[in-house]
């Protein structure tokens, strides 16, 4: 949760929010603040709000770093802040693919259909869309790939930023029908018609598309072992 931009050193709370004593004890241990959130809450989105709402003084913005996204580009958290205090009402990181990491991406998706999410966006970074599919899709992708260094799909980082006031109205609303069919909880907000601004962002140290299934733990702990742990690049 922050008032204003990292760079500023303003007023940040870094809060993990949960609803397993096991997560809070390691947070508490690692020498940050855990707040227990009801078990009832089905989104990270949620949990966040629940988090806000504790602070003796509540935030203009809350960041919601997804636990099955840890390895975020650097600068992510910097530019979604950003976008905020520029009037985004939500913000989210997006990374453009280039053609080989695209190739890693559906091979990926042959194993973990449902790991990594793409998005389809506006000239001006607005999104329409969000994913489990690849999307768009490419039509003559040949000549495109002779022709462009990158491709036309944009990978989201499950990272989120939201006014206080925009998180207020997504909790209050029940799960709509493509977010549920999609797994996808931003898509409640595109449902209630409130844009979503994506920033385009480097992609990080190494990338893991998301940890949603045994398989992934599984392969982020190889590339761990062979790269090491990403934040000791940051």
């Amino acid at each position: 949760m922050a008032r204003s931009a990292i760079g500023a050193r303003a007023d940040v709370a870094l809060i993990v929010a949960t609803d397993d004593i096991e997560i809070a004890d390691h947070a508490r241990t690692a020498g940050c603040d855990a707040v227990m959130t009801g078990t009832d809450i089905s989104t990270g989105s949620g949990r966040a709000l629940a988090a806000a709402l504790s602070l003796p003084r509540q935030p203009d913005f809350v960041v919601n770093l997804q636990g099955d996204s840890p390895f975020q580009p650097t600068g992510a958290l910097g530019a979604v802040i950003a976008a905020l205090e520029a009037g985004a009402q939500v913000a989210t990181p997006v990374i453009e693919l280039d053609w080989p990491a695209l190739d890693a991406l559906r091979d990926h998706k042959t194993r973990s259909p449902f790991s990594g999410t793409t998005c389809a966006r506006a000239p001006d970074g607005h999104a329409f869309w969000f994913s489990k599919t690849i999307i768009p899709a490419i039509r003559d992708e040949a000549k495109l790939r002779d022709r462009l260094p990158r491709s036309p799909v944009w990978r989201h980082v499950g990272l989120y930023g939201y006014t206080l006031d925009v998180l207020r109205r997504f909790e209050a609303t029940s799960p709509t029908a493509l977010e549920q069919l999609e797994g996808l909880e931003q898509l409640r907000l595109l449902e209630l018609g409130v844009p979503v601004m994506t920033v385009p962002v480097d992609p990080p140290v190494f990338d893991s598309s998301g940890i949603d299934t045994e398989a992934d733990i599984v392969r982020v702990e190889a590339m761990i072992a062979v790269h090491g742990d990403p934040m000791d690049h940051f």
